[in-house]
C-alpha cells in the first residue's frame, strides 16, 4: 500500500514521490494468500461418499441444473486421494464411523469435511438409536454444517459458498497442514467396533472408570459353587429307591 503526496508507505518506508504511485510494497503472506486461496477455492473436488438420504440431495446438486462448475466443484473423485472435501450426507452408523475415519486419513492436506443434514451433524430423528452416532464432530473437525432433514440443493451449495468464503481467510503462514506441531494436522485414530463403538482416544477415561467398579471374571464365576439355601445345604446328598 502507497500513499500518494506523502513519501511514505506505511509509514516506515520512503518513497519518491515520482514513484508514490507506481509502487506497491507488501509482503509474501499478502501477495500470495489471494492467490492461493482463490486457486483452492475454485477447485474443492468432493468425495463420492454418500451415507442416506441426503445423499440423494447431494446427487441432485451434482446434476446440470444446479451447475457446480460455476464453483469449481463438479469433479467427483471416486478415491480420497484425490478428493478434498468429504461431504457426510446422511445417518452415521456406529459400524460406519472406522470406514469414514480411515477414508478421511487418506485424503490430502488441506481437506475440509461438510456435515449435511441432520442426522450427520446431530444424529436427527435417529439420535437416540442404539447404532447411531450423535454427530461426526466427536470424530473429524467439521468446517461447514448445513442443517435441514434432508438439506435442498440450494441449502448445499450455501455450505459449499461458506466453505469458500472459509478458505478465504487462510494464510499459507498459518496454515496447519504445513506445521508439524499442530494438532489438527496428521492421522485421526480410527475407532473400534466391538461390543459398542470405542473411541480410542478416551482409553484412558475407560480404563479410569471400569478400576472404580472391578467386575468378576467370568470363569472365576463359572466355577464357583452356587451358594443354596439352609433346608437344601442339609439335604441328603442321594435317595436310596425302596
Amino acid at each position: 500500500m502507497t500513499v500518494a503526496g506523502t513519501g511514505t508507505a506505511n509509514g516506515d518506508v520512503v518513497v519518491p514521490d515520482e514513484l508514490a504511485n507506481n509502487v506497491f510494497i507488501t509482503n509474501i503472506a499478502k501477495l500470495l494468500d489471494p492467490a492461493y486461496n482463490w486457486a483452492r477455492r475454485n477447485s474443492v473436488w468432493p468425495l463420492v461418499f454418500g451415507l442416506a438420504c441426503c445423499a440423494i440431495e447431494m446427487i441432485c446438486t451434482a446434476s446440470s441444473r444446479w451447475d457446480l462448475a460455476r464453483f469449481g466443484m463438479e469433479v467427483f473423485r471416486a478415491t480420497p486421494r484425490q478428493a478434498d472435501l468429504m461431504i457426510i450426507s446422511g445417518t452415521v452408523t456406529k459400524k460406519m464411523v472406522p470406514t469414514i475415519v480411515r477414508l478421511y486419513n487418506q485424503m490430502p492436506e488441506p481437506r475440509y469435511v461438510l456435515s449435511m443434514g441432520a442426522c450427520a451433524s446431530g444424529g436427527g430423528p435417529f439420535k437416540e438409536g442404539y447404532n447411531v452416532v450423535d454427530g461426526i464432530d466427536k470424530f473429524l473437525p467439521v468446517d461447514v454444517y448445513v442443517p435441514g432433514c434432508p438439506p435442498t440443493p440450494q441449502a448445499l451449495i450455501n455450505g459449499l459458498i461458506a466453505l469458500q468464503e472459509k478458505i478465504d481467510q487462510q494464510s499459507i503462514a498459518t496454515a496447519p497442514w504445513y506445521r508439524k506441531d499442530d494438532p489438527t494436522a496428521g492421522l485421526y485414530p480410527v475407532p473400534v467396533l466391538g461390543p459398542d463403538l470405542v473411541d480410542v482416544r478416551q482409553l484412558g477415561i475407560i480404563r479410569r472408570e471400569a478400576a472404580k467398579h472391578p467386575v468378576e471374571s467370568p470363569v472365576a464365576a463359572s466355577e464357583a459353587t452356587p451358594e443354596q439355601p439352609a433346608d437344601v445345604a442339609g439335604a441328603p446328598k442321594s435317595v436310596n429307591p425302596q
